[in-house]
């Protein structure tokens, strides 16, 4: 199913992200996790590039893996930073052949110490918007930022990329990982004031990992609430305590979005089955 298709039908959304194995890594656990995720029944599941990309082919693997073997929607993602243009369009052929219609465009995080955009390279993520849109009925949709992305010197500026992405035919966006409510709240107020109207799936993060949360957040931008370093300080330590923390945050922080008329979840799995199973049974009724 086209996923613009699905968030004009259903009043709820869930899908989960997960990433493909690293370049000479097996499958089968990646396979094995992504099975288990769509026994939870979510609405469609994206697959990543993987940290620093590079895994384009495992991305289309899992992608298919998704839609074939588990009767789920995939959105596979595809990205400016690790694919050249004539790699890209080698890759949307690709999709075209898995049967996959539906891509996040995205410009990647550019690796430390290289120069980009490199000779044959797409600048920016609407420039991957257009390509992909010129190649068939694919359902495409990009990333964007409630805090304004990392480059930005603005927020003004932030929202002019993301325009320009939507006015190339962006179907819908992906939040960013937020952990304010408030910082989401405002930032769907300023979109829609510069006319960006599709639809904007909430992305959450359940924190398992104190260390890695702070690296991704630093990566991000993404600001960590006083509640949430503090849950930090107290639990950091003990492994067990901060995933059971981590999921009643992410719990409270659905239910306030639900509560506000947020369409879209999508839950940053890191490919735990567990931590995605205790928070869709802990929303079984407002998820539907």
């Amino acid at each position: 199913m086209l996923i613009r298709d699905c968030l004009k039908q259903k009043d709820v959304t869930l899908s989960f992200e997960v990433f493909p194995p690293k370049a000479g890594m097996p499958f089968q656990p990646v396979q094995e996790a992504v099975a288990a995720l769509s026994q939870f029944g979510p609405d469609f599941m994206s697959v990543t590039y993987g940290a620093g990309g590079g895994t384009s082919q495992n991305t289309i693997h899992i992608a298919s893996f998704i839609q074939k073997e588990c009767s789920t929607t995939a959105l596979a993602h595809l990205s400016c930073v690790s694919s050249s243009q004539e790699e890209v369009s080698h890759l949307i052929g690709e999709l075209q052949r898995q049967g996959i219609q539906n891509v996040l465009a995205l410009r990647g995080d550019i690796p430390q110490g290289k120069q980009f955009p490199q000779a044959g390279y797409y600048k920016y993520a609407y420039q991957l918007v257009e390509e992909i849109k010129s190649r068939g009925d694919f359902c495409v949709g990009a990333a964007c930022y409630p805090e304004g992305h990392v480059e930005c010197q603005s927020n003004t500026e932030d929202l002019a990329h993301l325009k320009a992405k939507v006015d190339c035919g962006c179907d819908f966006l992906v939040t960013q990982m937020f952990f304010d409510n408030n910082v989401l709240y405002s930032f769907l107020y300023r979109a829609l004031r510069v006319g960006i109207d599709v639809p904007v799936i909430a992305g959450v993060m359940p924190v398992t990992s104190g260390r890695q949360i702070k690296r991704i957040c630093a990566l991000a931008g993404t600001t960590l609430t006083p509640k949430f370093r503090s849950i930090l300080d107290r639990f950091g330590d003990h492994p067990e305590a901060l995933k059971q923390a981590g999921i009643a945050y992410a719990t409270d922080q659905i239910v306030d979005l639900l509560a506000n008329g947020v369409k879209g979840i999508h839950l940053y799995t890191m490919n735990k089955p567990d931590v995605a199973q205790k928070i869709v049974e802990n929303l079984s009724e407002l998820l539907g």
